[in-house]
């Protein structure tokens, strides 16, 4: 039989992995009497670990959450990923980094030695993509307001601040909305609402927004276009209707090896033609902002289409040649 501290750390281990657990399955799966499982289990109340015993045929325990966090039972793999998970915190968003720290620092302690040597060994420098201006941070305590709303799937009130905001301008009216989901997308928190007052769907930042108590009532979900949350936000970031896919996509021919060009192209399509061609196929917000998105590339450019594409691209080499000549811009062409 084993030593009583490895037997109660087997048998939490157990607890965890499934809801309920008959008492003879336990006994069979440690090795030891049931007499000895009450016993056990008895230790690991007194621990703080709210285990529960049913009755019924196969009577037996059931680890259930508690008003108090007791010790954790982590095995290696979970361990390390935590830790992996904290030192990469400050790039959430959330404004947790400060909580996050003290977290690793507990986990660390109680860690084993040889877990501890393989974390500290384990320096993960966490580098967001550079931008012209920080990433806002939310409080926890908004996303916990609005993930409690979505889960409950309540209406929910709120105040939003303008994007821009203006002291001669009124507040606006508080926002009525049913959330139906909370994501994070390129370092910002969003929540996916259906505007009651607008009728329609709508994304919010959740660092715009103060939520209003109490939450309203309970409401059934609505389907989302586009096919789920992931297709119907990323096709609301490209400006199209939920498809997902850009408002302006063209192809071309570039004078360069595929595998220099597709390190550069986030969600492009590129295709080898040869040693030194590729093919290329990209979406962007306008004509000219695709334009200028493939110049980038210090290539010869063939366009395969369309003529909107390749109408861009004369327009971009005017106002490059003016540009050039310090004449004034010329107008983009009508779309």
């Amino acid at each position: 039989m084993p030593k009583t501290s490895a037997r109660l750390l087997a048998l939490l281990s157990l607890l965890q992995t499934r809801r309920d657990w008959p008492g003879a399955l336990l006994a069979e799966r440690l090795d030891i009497s049931p007499r000895t499982v009450r016993r056990d289990v008895d230790r690991l109340r007194e621990l703080g670990y709210p285990i529960v015993a049913f009755k019924g045929p196969d009577g037996g325990y059931r680890l259930e959450a508690g008003t108090e966090l007791p010790p954790l039972l982590f095995d290696d793999e979970q361990a390390v990923a935590l830790a992996i998970a904290l030192q990469i915190a400050t790039t959430t968003g959330a404004g947790i980094e400060e909580a996050a720290a003290r977290a690793l620092n507990t986990v660390r302690q109680v860690m084993p030695v040889r877990l501890r040597r393989r974390i500290d060994t384990l320096q993960v420098t966490a580098v967001e993509r550079p931008a012209t201006r920080p990433d806002p941070q939310v409080d926890s305590g908004v996303l916990m307001a609005l993930s409690a709303a979505v889960h409950a799937r309540e209406v929910l009130r709120f105040d939003y601040t303008p994007v821009y905001p203006d002291d001669q301008v009124m507040q606006p009216p508080p926002r009525r909305v049913q959330p139906h989901h909370l994501v994070t997308w390129g370092g910002r928190w969003y929540l996916v609402a259906w505007d009651l007052d607008r009728e329609d769907w709508r994304t919010f930042r959740a660092d715009r927004i103060a939520p209003r108590t109490p939450t309203g009532p309970r409401f059934t979900p609505r389907e989302l276009p586009g096919g789920g949350v992931a297709a119907f936000v990323t096709g609301r970031f490209r400006g199209s209707d939920g498809s997902g896919d850009w408002p302006c996509r063209g192809e071309v021919i570039l004078g360069l090896p595929a595998s220099a060009v597709s390190r550069f192209t986030r969600d492009g399509v590129v295709e080898e033609l040869g040693p030194d061609r590729c093919r290329l196929v990209l979406g962007s917000w306008s004509w000219p902002g695709l334009a200028a998105t493939i110049g980038r590339f210090d290539a010869d450019i063939e366009v395969v289409g369309p003529a909107e594409l390749r109408d861009a691209f004369a327009h971009l080499a005017r106002r490059y040649a003016d540009a050039a000549d310090g004449a004034p811009a010329t107008p983009p062409p009508a779309r």
